[in-house]
């Protein structure tokens, strides 16, 4: 079974009716099952991504944005949905969130991302490109541009439909 990112946009009283939930649960069961169309399977794509941005020398800004798009915060307690059985992380560490607030500056600065430029920085031959991109690139089926293209695109939609909700933005490993 692969272990890839997944990411769930959802209002802060859901959250909070799973953490009350598990609370109230003698085995832990927060109930978290977000819909399917809130929930965005990044697959491996994080660290590529940052490394491309890295290569184009995408200043620190939007850098940060992308880093904290795909790695969350720890400012929002979400123990409760790392604990077996009903672990939703069960491969890596607890779970992160990202505040209504961060959600709207990172779907921001991910708007403002050219990420096409970024993407025309590397090398014309596909293998060249996974070769300085590196992080299992050469593996991609297609090329990694296509697959980069598409998974940057998927993130910064998600990111732009949870901040016109006003929604958490949740993050874990799966």
């Amino acid at each position: 079974m692969a272990v890839t990112q997944q990411l769930a946009r959802v209002p802060a009283d859901y959250l909070a009716a799973c953490r009350q939930s598990a609370d109230a649960s003698p085995d832990g069961d927060h109930g978290w099952d977000p819909p399917e169309a809130d929930v965005l399977d990044l697959d491996y794509a994080a660290a590529l991504l940052r490394r491309v941005c890295e290569l184009a020398d995408l200043d620190e800004a939007h850098t940060r944005a992308l880093r904290q798009g795909t790695d969350g915060d720890t400012a929002i307690d979400l123990a409760f949905l790392g604990i077996p059985p009903h672990d939703i992380a069960p491969f890596d560490a607890t779970p992160t969130a990202l505040s209504e607030v961060r959600v709207a500056r990172i779907a921001d600065l991910l708007d403002e991302i050219d990420f096409p430029a970024i993407l025309a920085g590397l090398p014309r031959n596909e293998r060249k490109a996974a070769r300085v991109i590196g992080h299992g690139a050469s593996e991609i089926i297609g090329g990694p541009r296509a697959y980069l293209r598409h998974h940057f695109e998927a993130l910064r939609v998600f990111y732009r439909g949870a901040a016109q909700r006003s929604l958490l933005v949740v993050l874990w490993w799966d």
